[in-house]
C-alpha cells in the first residue's frame, strides 16, 4: 500500500486495500472545517443507519455501493457521486466490494 503524503500527486484507490470481511478507512484531511476520508468495504459489509451532523459528499472510486437515504435506495457506481444532506438518516451496504471518498463539511 502506498504511503500518503501531502503536497504530492496520489491515486486514492491505492491508499486503502480491501480487507476480507472488513471495512478499512484512512483519513486524508481533518480540520475544524471538516474531513476527507477514504473507505474500502468488502462484500457483505456496511454501516448501520445513522445521522451525520454535516452534509456528506460521497464519491465512489471503485465498484458499486448501495446507499439508503431516508428510506430510499441509491446505487452509486465508480465515477458517480451523491450528497447526503445534513441530518438525513442513511446506511451503507456493500453487495460487492467498493471504495469511496467521503468529504464532510461543517456548516
Amino acid at each position: 500500500m502506498a504511503k500518503f503524503e501531502k503536497n504530492k500527486i496520489f491515486v486514492a484507490n491505492d491508499l486503502v486495500d480491501y480487507a476480507e470481511g472488513g471495512v478499512v478507512s484512512k483519513e486524508l484531511v481533518h480540520s475544524n472545517a471538516g474531513s476527507v476520508t477514504l473507505f474500502s468495504f468488502d462484500e457483505g459489509q456496511g454501516l448501520s443507519e445513522h445521522l451525520a451532523p454535516f452534509d456528506a459528499f460521497i464519491q465512489v472510486t471503485d465498484g458499486e455501493m448501495l446507499l439508503n437515504v431516508e428510506g430510499t435506495d441509491n446505487r452509486i457506481k465508480a465515477g458517480e457521486s451523491f450528497i447526503i444532506p445534513s441530518g438525513a438518516r442513511h446506511s451503507v451496504k456493500a453487495e460487492r466490494p467498493f471504495k469511496m471518498i467521503i468529504t464532510m463539511i461543517r456548516g
